[in-house]
């Protein structure tokens, strides 16, 4: 069981700025988008995520069905996310799915799009499902939440909020349908939907429902994705392009470290202490405009 290999795509892709390790257990990752002429070259970010789509949207066994049908698969994939148009997460989830299997190595076993029947089915469970081996080799379930919000702040404390309520089955709209019991089984409902074989998919529901007589242990765990504006006076943009770029990433890397104590509020202010989170934090220029760019480009 490994990632797909249009994964690795996301680190020609994004350039990482820098790691921030948050206690024991949290690592904060920041990228930027690729830069050209002064410029956040979302072209050149979506040409490099293309692939990507594919492997996010359908269910390997979907996939495979279409064989050289491609652009049947094309049209399959364009529906499914125009169905949803309406939910700006969507970048966000797509994003989120790429960093998890692009840098963190791990693997989907299914994403919220595959879930989605209607633009109010599912959507209070989490932006994603995969798994990560770790060095002693425990594994980890890692849930995702996405957020694309201008304020960066903003972002993390609906990221945070929206995770407790995840955590402890907390439905706002009054479902009972919703939190992380209620998602694992709909995971195990859904493995038919992938082509894994029968020893993946008792491995993958040891991974769901551990049991004592397993050789591993488990643990729930969270990756985030954090998408948030950055304004560029028009002043910068007439710096040379090397020191353009070095202003983005020290503005950034300023925004974000100003916000770490808030993560750390935040994971004790929701007492989810003992989950590991996974973090990437990617800003945009004109975010509104950029997403519905970006997801015009990638369907």
């Amino acid at each position: 069981m490994e990632v797909s290999g249009n994964s690795g795509n996301i680190l020609d892709v994004f350039v990482h700025v820098d790691t921030y390790d948050i206690g024991v257990a949290n690592k904060l990752e920041i990228f930027l988008c690729p830069i050209n002429a002064n410029c956040f070259d979302y072209r050149r970010m979506i040409d490099g995520l293309l692939e990507s789509v594919t492997d996010f949207a359908l269910s390997r066994k979907l996939k495979e069905s279409y064989g050289s049908k491609q652009r049947h698969l094309e049209k399959a994939i364009r529906e499914k996310f125009i169905e949803h148009r309406k939910n700006k997460g969507e970048l966000g989830e797509f994003l989120l799915y790429c960093f998890l299997e692009g840098h963190l190595n791990a693997p989907k076993i299914l994403s919220k799009l595959e879930l989605k029947t209607s633009n109010k089915m599912y959507v209070n469970g989490s932006d994603g499902v995969h798994f990560l081996k770790l060095e002693n080799n425990n594994y980890q379930l890692i849930f995702g939440e996405a957020k694309t919000i201008k304020s960066l702040r903003d972002a993390l404390n609906d990221a945070y909020e929206s995770i407790y309520q995840f955590k402890n089955e907390i439905n706002s709209s009054g479902d009972s349908k919703s939190g992380i019991s209620f998602e694992k089984g709909l995971i195990t409902d859904n493995l038919e939907k992938e082509t894994w074989t029968d020893t993946e998919k008792e491995f993958l529901t040891t991974i769901i429902y551990p049991s004592a007589r397993s050789d591993f242990q488990v643990d729930d765990a969270f990756g985030l994705f954090i998408g948030f504006e950055i304004n560029i006076d028009e002043e910068k943009r007439t710096l040379n392009n090397q020191d353009f770029r070095i202003f983005v990433e020290n503005t950034v890397k300023t925004k974000i470290e100003r916000q770490i104590a808030h993560i750390e509020e935040l994971i004790n202010k929701y007492k989810l202490m003992g989950h590991s989170f996974y973090i990437y934090v990617l800003p945009f220029t004109e975010l509104d405009s950029a997403r519905q760019d970006i997801m015009e480009g990638l369907i």
